[in-house]
This record gives C-alpha cells, sequence and structure tokens, in this order.
C-alpha cells in the first residue's frame, strides 16, 4: 500500500510541469542565449561546456574523497539497521521499505537546506569573499545533497553508472522548470538501459547552454545582495542576508526534491511496482 501511495506521490508531482508557463524574462533570456551561442564557434562552444563538465566530474570526486562523504556513509547504515540489523553495507539498504528509506532521506535533506540557509544567509553578509566562493559551495551543498540520497536507496555512487547518474539528477534539478519534464523523462530511460554499477553506456556530456541560466540567477543574486548590503536594522545587513538564505534554501529544495522523487522511482521499478 506505500508503494502505491508513494507512487501516486510522483505522478502528482509530476503535474507541476503540465501548467507551467515561462514567463516573459525565461523567453527573452532563452532566445538571446540561444543566439549568443549560435554565433560562437562550435570548437569554442564544445570545449567550454567540455571544461564545465569537467568541473562537475571533479566536484564530485573531490565529495567523495573527503572524511565527511565517509562519516556520511557510515552514519547512513547506522541509520539503517535501526530497522533492520542485519545490514552490513550500502547494498543491504535496499531491503529496507520505502518509507523507511524516505524517512531516512529527509533527514539528511533536512540537514542540507539548514546548511544552504547557513551559507546562504553568511553570503548575504556582503563579503566579496562570501560572494565569491557562493556559486561553487551551493553546487558542492547540492550535488553532496544528491548523492547521499543515493547512498540513503543504496546506490553506491562512486561506481562509473552510479557517478553519471547522480550527475545527471543533479544537472536536471537545477535546470530552468520549463526544461525540467524533459530531462525528468530521459533519466527514467536511463534506467532502461542499466546493466551493471560498473558500466555506463551513455551519453557523458550533459551540461549545454540551456543550465547557463542557474549560473545566472547566481550572478542576479549576488547583484541583490550587493545592492542591499548596506541597509543595515541594527547594524545588521537583514535584507540582504534574508535575500541570500531564502534562495539558497529554494534551491536546495528544488535539488532535493527532484533526487529524492527520482531515487523513490527507481525504487519502484526496481521492486516491480512500476513496469
Amino acid at each position: 500500500m506505500s508503494e502505491e501511495k508513494v507512487y501516486q506521490d510522483i505522478l502528482k508531482w509530476e503535474e507541476q510541469w503540465q501548467d507551467y508557463r515561462a514567463n516573459d524574462f525565461e523567453m527573452i533570456y532563452e532566445q538571446w542565449m540561444n543566439k549568443t551561442f549560435s554565433n560562437l564557434n562550435p570548437k569554442t562552444k564544445k570545449k567550454v561546456f567540455h571544461q564545465m563538465d569537467q568541473g562537475l566530474f571533479h566536484t564530485h570526486a573531490y565529495i567523495q574523497g573527503t572524511a565527511f562523504q565517509n562519516e556520511a556513509r557510515v552514519r547512513i547504515l547506522t541509520s539503517g539497521r535501526i530497522f533492520r540489523s542485519d545490514i552490513d553495507n550500502l547494498e543491504d539498504m535496499k531491503e529496507l521499505s520505502i518509507d523507511q528509506l524516505t524517512y531516512l532521506a529527509h533527514q539528511h535533506i533536512a540537514k542540507g537546506k539548514l546548511y544552504s540557509f547557513a551559507q546562504g544567509g553568511l553570503t548575504g553578509t556582503g563579503g566579496y569573499l562570501l560572494l565569491g566562493v557562493d556559486f561553487p559551495l551551493m553546487m558542492i551543498l547540492n550535488l553532496r545533497a544528491v548523492q547521499l540520497i543515493g547512498l540513503t536507496f543504496g546506490y553506491e555512487v562512486n561506481h562509473p553508472y552510479e557517478m553519471m547518474l547522480s550527475l545527471k539528477i543533479f544537472h536536471a534539478a537545477t535546470l530552468p522548470k520549463r526544461l525540467q519534464k524533459g530531462a525528468w523523462e530521459k533519466l527514467k530511460k536511463e534506467l532502461e538501459h542499466h546493466t551493471s554499477p560498473f558500466i555506463y553506456e551513455g551519453e557523458d556530456e550533459f551540461t549545454d547552454e540551456t543550465w547557463l541560466e542557474q549560473p545566472l540567477k547566481q550572478g542576479m543574486k549576488s547583484l541583490f545582495i550587493l545592492t542591499f548590503r548596506k541597509k543595515l536594522i541594527q547594524g545588521m545587513p537583514i535584507l540582504s542576508m534574508v535575500i541570500g538564505a531564502t534562495l539558497n534554501y529554494q534551491l536546495t529544495r528544488q535539488v532535493t526534491d527532484f533526487a529524492l522523487r527520482f531515487y523513490q522511482y527507481r525504487y519502484l521499478v526496481e521492486q516491480g511496482e512500476i513496469e
């Protein structure tokens, strides 16, 4: 019964894209971006996006190599043993029910949102150093959140297939809302071609001009923070701090909601609940 309820929740969540209409700003931006990149040399364009892909790969590897992430693995297994004492490795997490896995994932999601909120608030103080590292930190925090959800559902994100899948989930979750449905459908099709966690046979390039809207939004956020940082309330730039904290929190909520729904969907597929 719980599997059916989760499946209905996923279907309801997918409805967000059906009635979505892009606003004028989004349409103007998309036209401008397409025109700009159509005038670029194809080799230059390919090189730019290749560097962006490499940046995400290196970020993924950096996160996986940290002691913080290794400790998270241990905590995930320890939490899993609350429900089943015979859990010894990540693969065993798949023996838990979808309700139990969702509960555990929500623990990591809540922490991720808190970290993003705090980081955004600090950025909102308007320090140039904090503004400079805001975007890289947000990418790290949100990519790590996707990885933790994947680990909770029993997938070792160090393996080639799982690594690429987690990066594609992150990429899709940070796309403009008008483009997320197409990315969501592609991710579902990825599951149909899955043969081994050690082999990835799909495309290993995923960033393009459509994804650049996210860095632009981060740049606009920084501009707003710089604009309002001198408007002090009791000696604190409260308004700019609220802007930074709120926007960072919203991005993490968007990413974690997307990632959780995908791994729930994958669980149901592998359990035979969805054909």
